[in-house]
């Protein structure tokens, strides 16, 4: 134990009122359960509803390129993209240059769904019932916390493997 632990009572550090994961994990559970009904409406998941903010904001993106900006692994995202490929979102094919690479690109359907969606950031911030400034430095705050969880990854690839797919 170093001299900080020492300082603590060992109850009071495993109390779940002191730990920092829990209302960050509670959060974004409670966030993603008011996103389902507005998502539900276009006949996306929220998973599937990020991966396409990516493709809106990018255009095609390798599989790699995803999983980096979303923190999630090939083989998490292989059968989301599988799926969204069969509802007639995205399309999947290798790159000319590198096999190795899955490319994703949105079809017609993909994106006009963007035009769908725009709304759900403003009836999701107005079900909140929470000061806009409030969470506008809330999120500051936690892009600025991810980014140095990030630097903290000793596996900065969220590739899980050589291969894109």
């Amino acid at each position: 134990m170093n001299e900080q632990q020492d300082s603590f009572d060992s109850d009071v550090l495993l109390k779940l009122e002191n730990q920092l994961c829990f209302p960050l994990y509670a959060t974004s559970r409670m966030i993603t359960r008011l996103y389902q009904p507005l998502l539900e409406k276009l006949g996306i998941t929220y998973p599937q509803y990020i991966v396409l903010l990516v493709l809106w904001e990018s255009g095609i993106v390798s599989v790699k390129e995803i999983g980096q900006k979303l923190l999630l692994n090939t083989n998490t995202l292989t059968p989301l993209l599988k799926r969204m490929a069969e509802m007639g979102l995205v399309e999947r094919s290798r790159s000319q240059m590198d096999e190795r690479i899955v490319l994703v690109a949105l079809t017609d359907k993909g994106r006009k769904l963007k035009d769908e969606a725009l709304e759900i950031p403003l009836k999701l911030m107005d079900s909140l019932d929470y000061p806009a400034d409030r969470a506008i430095e809330l999120k500051r705050t936690l892009d600025d916390f991810l980014l140095n969880l990030r630097a903290l990854d000793p596996d900065r690839s969220t590739s899980g493997s050589a291969n894109e797919e």
